[in-house]
Parts: C-alpha cells; sequence; structure tokens
C-alpha cells in the first residue's frame, strides 16, 4: 500500500468555536468488523490514544454534544460518550445518522465513522462552516464519489432517511439523490489537509500495520 504522510491531529484540540452550541457529533461504530476478525475498531490505540478518543477530539472543537451509536453498546458501557441505538433494525450507516439525528439536541451534525484517526479538525471545521439554510447535507465530493462518513447532516434529512429505511434502502448515497446537497470538493479541503488523511479508515489489520506505519514515520521524520 502506498505510504501516506500523517498528521497527529486530535491531541490538543483548540477551544470551541461559537458554533458548538448548535452543532453535535455523531460516531458511527455499527460495523461488524469482519474484516478485523470481529476486533471492535473504536477501542484501538495509536499513539496513546484510541480511534474513538481521537475522532471525538476533533470532532468536539466543533460540537456542543457527542452522541456515540453502536452496534454493540456493551464494548462502551465505560465510554464518557452518550449511547444511543438504532432505531431500524437494518444497522447499517444510514440508521445510525438517523438515530443520532434523533437524539441529538442541536439542529446541524458532523457524522464520522469510528475508523477514521486522522480526521482532522480543520476539515471538521470548514464542512461545518459550509452548512447553511439551503442544503440539508454537506459533503466532500470528488466526481460523482461523496464521503458520507465525513459529513454533516440536519434534522431536516430525518423525515427523508425514515422515508427511505422503511422502503428498506439502507444506501447513504441513496439519500443524496433525495436531499439538498452541498458539495465541497476534495481540492477545498486540501487547503487544510493536503493528503486527505481525514479519509483514511482502518478496516483490515492490514490498513492498522500501514496506520502504524504512518505513525512511525511521522515521529522519526
Amino acid at each position: 500500500m502506498k505510504a501516506i504522510k500523517a498528521t497527529l491531529t486530535g491531541d490538543n484540540p483548540t477551544e470551541h468555536s461559537a458554533m458548538a452550541v448548535r452543532c453535535a457529533g455523531i460516531i458511527l461504530a455499527g460495523g461488524r468488523n469482519t474484516r478485523m476478525e470481529g476486533l471492535p475498531k473504536g477501542p484501538l490505540g495509536i499513539a496513546g490514544k484510541s480511534f474513538l478518543d481521537r475522532i471525538a477530539a476533533a470532532v468536539g472543537t466543533c460540537a456542543g454534544e457527542l452522541i456515540l451509536v453502536p452496534r454493540e453498546p456493551a464494548v462502551y458501557h465505560d465510554w464518557p460518550y452518550r449511547i444511543v441505538e438504532d432505531v431500524f433494525q437494518v444497522h447499517s450507516p444510514l440508521s445510525g445518522i438517523n438515530a443520532g439525528l434523533l437524539h441529538m439536541d442541536a439542529e446541524i451534525a458532523f457524522v464520522s465513522s469510528c475508523d477514521t484517526p486522522f480526521l482532522h479538525p480543520a476539515v471538521v471545521r470548514m464542512l461545518m462552516d459550509q452548512a447553511d439554510d439551503t442544503s440539508e447535507i454537506v459533503v466532500p465530493t470528488s466526481g460523482t464519489y461523496f464521503q458520507p462518513l465525513c459529513a454533516v447532516y440536519t434534522k431536516a434529512c430525518m423525515r427523508l432517511i425514515e422515508r427511505q429505511l422503511s422502503r428498506g434502502d439502507p444506501k447513504v448515497d441513496h439519500l443524496f439523490d433525495a436531499a439538498r446537497v452541498k458539495s465541497i470538493a476534495y481540492e477545498q479541503l486540501q487547503s487544510v489537509d493536503p493528503q486527505l488523511n481525514s479519509f483514511f479508515n482502518v478496516n483490515t489489520p492490514s490498513d492498522m500495520a500501514t496506520v502504524m506505519e504512518m505513525i512511525g514515520d511521522l515521529v522519526t521524520g
């Protein structure tokens, strides 16, 4: 796998911005983790900090509340995060987004998976800053490809999500056909995250080995 230059983000979160009072952070931990031999990814650690804590720190720079939506709540029982469960028992990212939106007090939320340890706070802020009354979703886009688990969703999406899930359709990308979407080009995000490491997610032991190499290169470089 091609080496990726990493940055250690999330260790020193900046002071909450004014937007935090109206924004939430939703972190999804609902995968089966089959390619990780069943090992939950949120508790995995690098540089002395778990994936989940690193992501929460990055998202927390812009969010006044943090919500975790896990497949196995017992795994995170002792963690200091508000835990909610899926309403629709399809256990998909879309149902997790719906659960988070349903339980949050804020009107907009940044949504992340629990397996992106290099999520950059500046990427979170840039996407949050783009949220306005003209859009229901703000999502990084390259051509026709979206990053739905590094995106901003509003409560207004819930009616669309619930309708879609009720039809038995759990695909997040299909939501973008119905919602008002503001696309943010990768090139714009590269101004704050040049290698777009915020999108690097860990799905396999090989990916985890790459993460360790990335950290090693950073420390020795």
